[in-house]
């Protein structure tokens, strides 16, 4: 297989002097730890900075107040790839997800409201409901063999949950962080129709969603509760850009988003330059790219399951269907509440379970998004791993 873009062609030595959170952090560990890639940016996104330097120019954008070049992208990105056509009117850009998700906690809901998160779920996530002041409410998904995905968040728990603790807001990962869950359209049109019987806004970060592994396909929350969705998404996850701080958020709701849209123009910000371009660029010219990331991280998904069954047979992980983290039940290992300390003991840092809600008790995560040789170096170092510690 051709490899254009150099994902398999990655050293140890380029990765360890890289200054970000992922190789810096925890020097002299192998790093799969948080949610970023290992390979360089798309070529096209590298150019298109360099030309924006080189101009000279890092004045005030010209498009302000209205919305950037990346907005505009998105919009016609959405409507092209998942037959969804927001209204750029309709949103907000941003600095990151989190960002948004704890704006619309701030104005749709109070200090003690319930906020319904499917766990295990991605750790800011759950910090920005308990530091908001508002009710976490967990409903917990399981593995199933019968699911596609190998996972399954049962619409009548999920209902039973509501009805016994009256959230406000549905806060959903879509694709989900950290299963790599891709939801039907049965199950987006039970939650609409939940969320519909309850009065509940639906938040739905969808930054995974152009890692999504065929034949599954994503298919926005908003297409089936237009009315009651928010749908933020970012070029961060897709393109390696999460340092660049750009995200948009899609608001459905009306009087939700005639709150939002209508505070003072400066209080939450603007969008980044840098991060603008960059997401219009990659969203605009950087398929090629994209679709050949996501070949390569096919293969890297079947040879972590692969080399853990070679060398943790007894850790349970299920192949995701998006993103490019493993979700690994070391419960059997005995390596206490959380296991990637045991790991980083052998060398490998990874995320740490507990920081996923309850369910991730025994558990880790485990970012694949690396050569086939660095992706091999780090489970064998895990296998190395003394259990019952």
């Amino acid at each position: 297989m051709t490899d254009p873009f150099g994902f398999d062609d990655l050293s140890l030595s380029w990765l360890s002097a890289k200054p970000g959170a992922k190789w810096h952090r925890h020097p002299g560990l192998l790093n799969a730890w948080v949610a970023d890639m290992d390979f360089a940016p798309p070529p096209v996104v590298l150019d298109a900075l360099r030309a924006l330097l080189d101009g000279g120019d890092l004045g005030y954008p010209d498009h302000l107040p209205d919305p950037s070049g990346a907005a505009t992208a998105w919009v016609a990105r959405c409507a092209d790839r998942y037959g969804w056509s927001p209204s750029v009117g309709e949103c907000r850009e941003l600095n990151d997800v989190t960002q948004g998700l704890q704006i619309v906690l701030h104005h749709h809901t109070q200090p003690g409201d319930g906020v319904v998160v499917y766990q295990p779920s991605y750790p800011p996530f759950l910090r920005s409901v308990e530091e908001s002041g508002r009710r976490l409410v967990p409903v917990v998904g399981r593995r199933s063999a019968e699911s596609p995905t190998g996972w399954v968040f049962p619409l009548d728990e999920f209902e039973a949950v509501v009805i016994a603790e009256r959230p406000k807001v549905f806060l959903m990962c879509h694709p989900h962080n950290p299963t790599g869950h891709v939801y039907s359209d049965d199950e987006l049109r039970g939650i609409a129709a939940i969320a519909a019987r309850h009065d509940l806004i639906v938040i739905s970060d969808e930054i995974h969603a152009d890692l999504t592994f065929a034949p599954a396909t994503h298919r926005p929350m908003a297409l089936f509760a237009p009315e009651r969705t928010v749908t933020i998404q970012a070029a961060s996850k897709a393109f390696n850009l999460a340092g660049l701080r750009y995200a948009i958020m899609h608001i459905g709701p009306t009087a939700l988003r005639e709150a939002i849209l209508g505070v003072p123009d400066h209080l939450y910000g603007e969008a980044n330059l840098f991060g603008s371009v960059a997401a219009q660029v990659a969203w605009e010219q950087g398929d090629e790219w994209l679709d050949a990331v996501l070949a390569h991280l096919d293969s890297m998904r079947s040879l972590a399951v692969d080399l853990l069954a070679e060398h943790l047979p007894d850790v349970v992980v299920t192949r995701p269907s998006s993103t490019y983290l493993a979700w690994l039940d070391c419960r059997a290992l005995a390596l206490g509440d959380d296991p990637s300390v045991a790991f980083a003991e052998v060398g490998v840092q990874l995320s740490e379970g507990p920081t996923f809600g309850v369910e991730g008790v025994g558990r880790t995560r485990l970012n694949f998004a690396t050569s086939t040789d660095v992706l091999t170096e780090i489970v064998t170092r895990m296998g190395r791993v003394r259990r019952g510690r």
